[in-house]
């Protein structure tokens, strides 16, 4: 019932809302809840295309993030992208990395980057090919090793945390936990934390998906990777 309400209510504000033109739409939809603009563009095709659209984003990017347009384009292999994927890469590294500064936007886009490659229905690249091209990107941008380093594995613990819970991460964590090491230079070498919580979340997030022989082939890797291994881990 709360569902078809709101619905309801959407449908009465859109009919409300029939005559306003494009720009005064996009001034008002910027001031809602970013968590309510799925269920907006979904209303009318009308507020549906201005979702689309580039002009939205443009203003959502100068209301939320006005010094965004300071911000000059970066070498590297992961492109910035046009206004939504900026918005978007800017409010990840804000809510989800509490990032401030010259380095914040980049630190979003690469998390996007790394999480659309790891979430891919196909199989997804390497780890070891998608972590050095974190590193590079942060390189690439005048950052040294260690700090690069050290992005690197905050975004993959970033995504590792913020991936669903279903059998596509299960699968994709049972094949980053069985992936033999890979011997490149530091830092090209995923950190152990990164490694660890790969373990951490299948062992207690998706211990049920296991079955017998899977769960003693993950555990002998964990094995090989950590001594000692927590108590919470054992136990099929």
């Amino acid at each position: 019932m709360t569902d078809n309400n709101q619905n309801d209510s959407l449908m009465s504000v859109g009919s409300s809302f029939g005559k306003l033109p494009d720009h005064l739409l996009i001034e008002i939809f910027i001031r809602v809840p970013v968590s309510e603009w799925a269920q907006i563009s979904c209303v009318k095709k009308q507020w549906a295309n201005l979702f689309r659209g580039e002009f939205l984003w443009q203003a959502a990017l100068a209301m939320t993030f006005p010094l965004a347009s300071r911000a000059k384009r970066w070498p590297g292999p992961i492109p910035r992208g046009l206004s939504k994927r900026r918005f978007e890469a800017l409010y990840v590294s804000k809510h989800i990395f509490a990032l401030d500064g010259e380095i914040d936007e980049i630190v979003g886009h690469s998390y996007l980057f790394l999480k659309e490659q790891l979430e891919r229905s196909t199989m997804p690249p390497s780890s070891s090919i998608l972590h050095g091209t974190l590193i590079d990107q942060f390189i690439a941008c005048g950052k040294s090793r260690d700090m690069a380093h050290d992005l690197a594995s905050q975004i993959w613990l970033g995504v590792l945390d913020n991936l669903e819970e279903n059998e596509q991460t299960f699968q994709l964590l049972k094949r980053l936990a069985q992936e033999a090491d890979v011997f490149l230079p530091y830092p090209y070498s995923r950190s152990i934390k990164v490694q660890w919580r790969v373990f951490e979340k299948l062992f207690t997030d998706f211990r049920d998906c296991f079955n017998h022989v899977d769960y003693y082939d993950v555990l002998a890797c964990a094995k090989n990777k950590f001594q000692p291994i927590p108590s919470t881990w054992l136990g099929y």
